[in-house]
């Protein structure tokens, strides 16, 4: 097991940056968009990102498995038998990258076994383009790098009735949203890539992400690791936790990011 320091989080922040610098080079030009086989884009910059962390990391630590979006054709029989392993999207928000509009980001996280659960524990999330890294590990804190200054992501203060301000994906979404409140205000924050979303919740922009749509376990991990260090929670619509490396799926149920898991959500939220 690898034992969390800041030695391996600081290897893990400068790995993100560098892939970030990779990410700069193929943004500056036109890159070759394909469709996968689940009909979302997959660019060159995807891969070499994809190819350039997973190396990386295989050598920092040999001995831990490396799980990406872009490879992860690997049977449940196998990954079952993981005690740790690396859970990285090279480029979270894809569309965003097509889009240009700058919203997107490198996410690397490390995923432990704690008893009969995976959880994740330490992780990065770098969007290169608009210069934000989110970073943390378990016990460790929260912390927010923008524009070379360094500042600790902090708990949510009590809420009062005020409106709640909910990050989304799309406009659409934040009409299904209105749906299922019980009549509390929203103000809604329209932005890109998932794990960026989840950034604007642990720094406290927005009060909670909400997603309806498939995302992956690698769009959640280090999310996961971030609000839980500043007060935070992710949960599906049954109100339930997450899991990671349990089902051959990798694909999430919807779910709620929230920055107060104090908060009675559930009054808040009628999915059912």
């Amino acid at each position: 097991m690898q034992i969390l320091n800041q030695q391996l989080l600081d290897n893990i922040i400068a790995l993100a940056k560098e892939a970030g610098e990779h990410l700069k080079q193929f943004y500056a030009r036109s890159v070759e968009v394909k469709i996968k086989a689940d009909d979302t884009p997959v660019t060159e910059a995807d891969l070499f990102v994809s190819q350039f962390l997973t190396t990386r990391l295989q050598q920092l630590t040999p001995d831990v498995p490396v799980l990406s979006e872009e490879s992860c054709n690997i049977p449940l029989s196998e990954r079952n038998q993981w005690q740790e392993y690396w859970i990285i999207d090279p480029l979270d928000g894809t569309q965003q990258f097509i889009n240009r509009t700058d919203q997107f980001s490198i996410v690397i996280g490390l995923v432990q076994k704690r008893g009969e659960k995976n959880q994740p524990v330490l992780g990065v999330i770098y969007a290169p383009i608009v210069d934000k890294l989110y970073f943390a590990m378990e016990a460790s804190g929260a912390f927010l790098q923008e524009q070379d200054k360094i500042r600790p992501l902090v708990k949510a203060e009590q809420q009062a009735e005020k409106p709640l301000v909910i990050a989304v994906g799309s406009q659409i979404h934040a009409d299904k949203v209105l749906q299922a409140m019980g009549g509390r205000e929203a103000q809604f924050l329209q932005y890109g890539s998932s794990s960026l979303k989840a950034g604007l919740v642990a720094e406290g922009q927005a009060d909670c992400y909400i997603r309806f749509g498939d995302t992956g376990e690698w769009d959640t991990a280090v999310a996961e690791v971030l609000l839980n260090e500043v007060g935070g929670s992710v949960f599906d619509f049954n109100f339930a936790p997450l899991t990671y490396n349990q089902r051959e799926t990798f694909i999430n149920p919807y779910f709620v990011m929230v920055k107060n898991s104090l908060l009675n959500w559930d009054k808040i939220f009628l999915f059912k």
